[in-house]
């Protein structure tokens, strides 16, 4: 999330009432996951173990839990709960709006665009040319749409990631600020949820088509040309490469990626990152040949055991 102006490390420290370290006046414009900063960012981190990674990150602002050694060229904010300070910063940035209409007076939709009843799309909100909307879509806040695109009844673009820290109190939520940004020609079905990014983008490609029923996590980019059908559920931080197929009943873990023109079998659970132009099933996913030849010697137990008999 880039902010509209450059912000101090004196200003942003005030937003949250925290300490910093480094000059007052040191630049900041924006504010990221680590897997996605870049520099002027900040970057949260509360775990011992994950101080190296974010001290160490294109982030140049740490906001961390821990007065420790600021690197050159950085500056700390130190903060008894980064978590809690990071969402006050998403407040602060990308508060919630309400809207009482169908159609938020800041959206912005392109020529020849249907839009049927029952729908609602956020504040400033974009939809390209000649796309088709169906009813009671729900398009939440900053979601970015190009041309030629279809989306069926009931899908829903822009809720928050599902992204929780556990409290002796119960789950505190990871504020998100980013956005769903759906490129041209992609065609969507009933019944999809596709959450926005935590601070960045979750984008879907050029030419990509989505079946029913499928569910795409916070921060997932997903290719050009790719098909993915039903009852898939693709998690957070996943890259999908172009012409990736994914048929049914997929699932798949986190921060993994799927190399261009891979085919992923139904059923499969895609437990971590694999190459491309190859064909793939099973859980733990392996190469399909292997894995149906794996599948095939297994119905041979029986028979095996009898001769041993």
């Amino acid at each position: 999330m880039k902010f509209q102006k450059v912000y101090s490390l004196e200003a942003i420290a005030s937003i949250i009432g925290c300490e910093y370290v480094g000059d007052k006046d040191f630049p900041v414009i924006g504010m990221n996951e680590i897997h996605v900063v870049e520099s002027g960012d900040i970057v949260f981190v509360d775990h011992p173990k994950y101080y190296d990674k974010a001290l160490n990150s294109a982030a140049t602002v740490v906001l961390i839990n821990k007065n420790v050694a600021c690197p050159d060229g950085k500056a700390l904010l130190i903060s008894e709960d980064p978590f809690r300070d990071f969402n006050k910063l998403t407040n602060y940035f990308k508060p919630f709006q309400f809207s009482n209409v169908s159609i938020a007076a800041s959206a912005s939709i392109g020529e020849g665009t249907v839009i049927q009843s029952n729908t609602f799309i956020g504040n400033h909100v974009v939809i390209g040319k000649n796309c088709l909307i169906h009813s009671n879509v729900s398009i939440y806040d900053y979601t970015v749409i190009g041309d030629n695109v279809m989306i069926h009844a009931g899908t829903v673009l822009g809720a928050d990631a599902f992204y929780y820290k556990k409290r002796p109190e119960g789950y505190d939520q990871l504020l998100s600020g980013g956005r769903v940004v759906i490129k041209d020609n992609v065609g969507i079905g009933a019944l999809c949820t596709i959450d926005k990014g935590v601070t960045g983008d979750t984008t879907i490609g050029e030419g990509t088509k989505i079946d029913n029923q499928v569910h795409v996590g916070h921060d997932t980019v997903i290719g050009k040309n790719c098909l993915i059908a039903s009852q898939t559920g693709i998690a957070g931080c996943v890259i999908i490469e172009d012409e990736v197929t994914i048929w049914g009943q997929v699932g798949t873990t986190s921060g993994i990626t799927i190399g261009a023109k891979a085919v992923i079998l139904g059923q499969t659970g895609v437990t971590k990152s694999v190459e491309g132009g190859k064909s793939y099933f099973g859980t733990p996913i392996e190469e399909s040949r292997e894995k149906l030849k794996q599948l095939a010697n297994i119905k041979k137990i029986p028979e095996i055991l009898n001769k041993l008999k």
